[in-house]
């Protein structure tokens, strides 16, 4: 059984640091692209950043110049490394991997760990 945990979420205050990291565990093929998706309270889930199955990565504007994802294939892990955070990152953040399963491709998310940016 594949599974995505989070982990690295926290209080910080604005200005301040947080990495993020997510591992996936279980058995399967291969691990395709991966992506950090967040939701804040009272809004729809969003894509924070996205990184290929080579290392490429992709970000949201409200990411750019702060935040840097990254991945290590393995160990099936990936980070995003997050500064100069400030309030309106507050969120719970989620981890997201497409995952080959002897030749069929599914989506699977982490359970989510909490981000609170506050004074």
């Amino acid at each position: 059984q594949v599974q995505l945990v989070e982990s690295g979420g926290g209080l910080v205050q604005p200005g301040g640091s947080l990495k993020l990291s997510c591992v996936v565990t279980g058995t399967f093929s291969r691990i395709r692209a991966m992506g950090w998706y967040r939701q804040a309270p009272g809004r729809q889930r969003e894509v924070v950043a996205l990184i290929s199955s080579s290392g490429a990565p992709n970000y949201a504007d409200s990411a750019k110049g702060r935040f840097t994802i990254s991945r290590d294939n393995t160990k099936n892990t990936m980070d995003l490394q997050m500064n100069s955070l400030q309030p309106e990152d507050t969120a719970v953040y989620y981890c997201n991997a497409g995952i080959d399963i002897t030749g069929s491709l599914s989506q699977y998310w982490g359970q989510g760990t909490l981000v609170t940016v506050s004074a």
